[in-house]
């Protein structure tokens, strides 16, 4: 059957609009949109019986019911319901009324091509669903209205057309900054850190809890909080999350190049910012505690890679030993430790919260300066997920070698820092950020 028989026998089903009627061949032919290819399939039906062209009016379709002219009208209503929302890309689905459905689906029957077919991979195409039209000719009206441009992937906005509840939803997206972050005290956590006690309530029972003294959290401060409010205020963003590239002790400073990480702003009014005073407002606001540097806008993925770098750091450490120890002796144990591979069973201090299991890291490089004989400092740059107090401590037994266990005397750590975590996260290029 031809083209025009088809088409002839669509039409006699009823009043059928030019959009609906074209849509059903929408793989026959390019460069027009539906209702163009429906009209033109009607005159050339009307030209070849020799008849009297006869339009049908949008809201006359028993197909769409009259949906196919309501484009306009919905794109402007999505626009609407971001009025003083910034974003630079977009996307439009559309949830279609069951009656709809149902009415193309008896529509294409007249012809045989199935509706469920339409755009597939593999089999014959047939034209495409009223759903997949109705999110493209909103889209582009849309478009027009907000200077945005479509993304498929992850938008900025995604708008939800529910033509059954007479609505349009709009979800704005997260947006995300990422630098680095140097901690400059100590006894700060990276993120928030509730009581245990009381599950982050501050009571025990009708009683302030002891624990924390009342204030749900073992400490007042974090780098989170030093951090993440400030960039959800300036986004104007309803929430913020602290995603960091691995996380230091709280005792220890993170110094020297910092660390990476990631604040995801949710449901950002603002995404436009200079993040060169973003970065001055939020290290005023820190005081000194933490510093930023190197902020960036960048994109979701930026989240997963930087909470999947596995960075080697170099730390120092200034160690106390139990008895005296020679200088000599240092030198010897930290030339031992220098490329050892080492095993490591959970620390003692963390099995409470970790699951138990050995660990064999690398050390890449270890140096020391020797103070007096109970005092040094100790250098280390080892791999991602090296415990640096128990390679000092040896922890009794959990780690060898440790340095203890090579000198034979009692050595714990009495100060940390963390001088560089050596991974590529921070690298910003062309506009994409690379780990």
């Amino acid at each position: 059957m031809s083209l025009l028989d088809d088409a002839r026998r669509l039409a006699a089903t009823g009043p059928v609009c030019d959009a609906c009627l074209g849509r059903v061949f929408a793989d026959r032919s390019f460069g027009l949109t539906n209702a163009e290819r429906g009209r033109s399939l009607r005159v050339a039906v009307a030209l070849d019986d020799d008849d009297d062209f006869d339009p049908v009016t949008v809201e006359d379709c028993w197909v769409c019911e009259g949906r196919c002219g309501e484009f306009d009208d919905w794109a402007a209503r999505a626009a609407d319901t971001v009025g003083n929302v910034e974003f630079d890309t977009y996307q439009v689905g559309t949830r279609t009324p069951p009656l709809i459905e149902e009415n193309e689906r008896l529509l294409r029957e007249e012809v045989g091509r199935d509706p469920e077919m339409a755009l597939a991979p593999d089999g014959d195409a047939a034209g495409e669903p009223f759903k997949m039209e109705f999110n493209r000719e909103v889209g582009k009206r849309v478009g027009r209205l907000v200077d945005a441009e479509v993304e498929f992937e992850r938008p900025d906005v995604q708008f939800i057309v529910d033509l059954d509840a007479d609505r349009v939803e709009a979800e704005i997206n997260s947006a995300f900054v990422y630098g680095r972050y140097r901690k400059l005290e100590r006894d700060i956590p990276q993120t928030e850190w509730p009581c245990r006690e009381c599950q982050g309530s501050g009571r025990q029972g009708r009683e302030p809890c002891d624990h924390c003294g009342g204030s749900g959290y073992l400490y007042e401060r974090s780098v989170e909080e030093l951090t993440a409010p400030v960039v959800e205020d300036v986004m104007d963003g309803v929430d913020a999350l602290f995603h960091g590239a691995g996380r230091e002790d709280v005792d220890a400073r993170m110094l020297g190049t910092g660390r990476p990480f990631v604040i995801e702003v949710k449901e950002p009014r603002r995404r436009r910012v200079d993040v060169d005073r973003l970065e001055a407002d939020v290290n005023a606001f820190a005081d000194g505690a933490v510093e930023v540097e190197g902020l960036r806008l960048a994109t979701y993925e930026m989240v997963e890679r930087v909470k999947r770098l596995d960075a080697s750091k170099t730390y120092r450490a200034a160690v106390a030993f139990d008895a005296d120890i020679e200088a000599d002796a240092l030198d010897a144990a930290l030339a031992s430790l220098d490329g050892a591979t080492v095993e490591q069973e959970t620390p003692s201090r963390v099995d409470h919260r970790r699951a138990s299991m050995t660990r064999t890291r690398e050390v890449y490089d270890a140096d020391g300066e020797f103070e007096d004989p109970r005092h040094a400092t100790v250098e280390v740059h080892g791999a991602g997920g090296l415990y640096v107090k128990e390679l000092v401590s040896g922890d009794d037994g959990r780690t060898e070698p440790s340095l203890a266990g090579l000198l034979g005397v009692g050595a714990r750590v009495t100060a940390l820092d963390v001088l560089a975590v050596e991974g590529e996260a921070g690298s910003f290029e062309n506009g994409e950020y690379f780990v």
